[in-house]
């Protein structure tokens, strides 16, 4: 900068006028933010925050804007006060729209968190986001914009016929971002909001939410795009090439993609089920684990050992997939049992109901039974079946209490279980031989 400007920079500030207002601005920020420090530290004291209620968080809102308030009171106090007009009140006058546009910031910024809840990305960012918006804002009242845009159109991006600036990248990175931003937002208060709705099942409104949120997020670049001033029709050769590459590169992603929009709206698996996947039907519980969380792309599944599995959409609906609790909780349990051929297999029969009388969890009705299946090699094949109500809190477990008790009844009723047994038979031929 030259001399004779910072001269004349110097010389406006020395003016008397000049000084008086840059006090009185001074004077007027440090009383409200005295006062907002006072309010904040009484608000803290009162422990409102941790109410529920309108009444606390109109409170709370009401002291995030007391500095900003109390700034802008004390400005027009002393401006009608002193009876400024004209020059003498232009530092002022600008003072008042950083204050007002400040006010009206945090506002906004604060009503649009209670909204999205105090967990989001905004709350957490609160502050960052309130200073960038009012640096925008006070960069637009004093008139910077028109400098900045200048500078940056003259840099172009991309030599030849067309004409891509700097100014013009930048300023649809911003408008993209912010639509994006908006559109996550809306996406996470309805999220919040539909999660409320008990009439809904819990399928159906995991399925809203995600659907609602690719569709707002996919809505808000192509119109940030737009608004940027990008023409989408000069991009659909290239969309066209990049859509063809993506489509081979992302088959999979895509596909998992589908396939948790069906679950979720087929409802065949949802949270709270118990589920295993094996190539077998029957109970085996070979994977066997609790659905935790329905996401975009996999289904979280918790086995009995607590390791969560990430299992792909896709494999849920391409593979056979056992659901234990998908129309009816109840299950039929086998246990397989050999006699020896020299016990009465109908004491063994009523040996084996006996014993499965002895665990809580075997349901009364259906009643079990016993079989007899079939005569192997080695003894007499027998089963025992009976029903379930509640698979989720674990089947080897009553597999194993029902097994012993089958075990201790025998024993105390004399009946074996035989063990398979093979006869080697030595012949000796005429000479010695073998």
């Amino acid at each position: 900068m030259p001399d004779h400007d910072f001269n004349d920079f110097f010389a406006q500030v020395a003016n008397p006028a000049v000084l008086t207002q840059i006090l009185l601005v001074l004077t007027a920020v440090l009383l409200g933010l005295a006062l907002g420090h006072m309010a904040r530290s009484a608000f803290r004291r009162a422990g409102l925050r941790e109410r529920h209620g309108w009444q606390p968080r109109v409170v709370e809102g009401s002291v995030l804007v007391v500095a900003p308030f109390a700034t802008m009171v004390t400005l027009l106090t002393v401006r009608g006060g002193l009876h400024l007009s004209g020059p003498h009140v232009a530092l002022i006058d600008i003072a008042l729209q950083f204050g007002s546009a400040l006010l009206l910031i945090r506002l906004a910024l604060y009503l649009l968190m209670l909204g999205v809840g105090r967990d989001s990305w905004l709350a957490r960012h609160e502050y960052a986001a309130t200073f960038a918006l009012w640096l925008l804002v006070s960069f637009s009242v004093l008139g910077w914009f028109g400098y900045i845009e200048e500078s940056l159109d003259t840099i172009d991006l991309i030599p030849g016929k067309a004409r891509f600036t700097l100014w013009a990248l930048l300023k649809g990175l911003v408008v993209v971002t912010v639509f994006v931003l908006i559109s996550s937002l809306v996406s996470r208060t309805l999220e919040r909001r539909v999660m409320k709705i008990e009439a809904l099942a819990m399928s159906t409104r995991i399925g809203i939410t995600k659907f609602a949120y690719f569709f707002l997020i996919t809505l808000g670049v192509l119109i940030g795009v737009n608004a940027a001033g990008v023409d989408l029709t000069a991009l659909t050769v290239l969309t066209g090439a990049v859509g063809i590459g993506l489509g081979f590169g992302l088959q999979s992603i895509a596909s998992n993609f589908v396939s948790g929009f069906v679950l979720l709206m087929d409802k065949s698996i949802k949270p709270g089920d118990v589920i295993s996947f094996t190539g077998m039907t029957g109970t085996s519980t070979e994977n066997f684990g609790w659905v935790q969380e329905l996401r975009g792309r996999y289904v979280v599944v918790r086995d009995r050992d607590g390791v969560e599995t990430l299992v792909p959409n896709q494999n849920l609906i391409t593979s056979p997939v056992i659901n234990w609790s998908y129309s009816d909780r109840t299950v039929r349990l086998k246990l397989p049992v050999r006699i020896s051929y020299h016990d009465d297999p109908e004491i063994a029969l009523n040996v084996l109901l006996d014993a499965a009388n002895c665990n809580p969890r075997v349901l009364r009705e259906p009643a079990p039974v016993s079989r007899l299946m079939h005569f192997g090699e080695s003894g007499i094949e027998l089963e025992l079946r009976f029903w379930i109500a509640d698979p989720a809190n674990g089947v080897n477990n009553v597999r194993s209490d029902v097994n012993r008790a089958i075990w201790k009844h025998f024993r105390d009723a004399g009946i074996t279980i035989p063990v398979a047994q093979r006869e080697i038979r030595i012949v000796t031929t005429r000479g010695g031989g073998t």
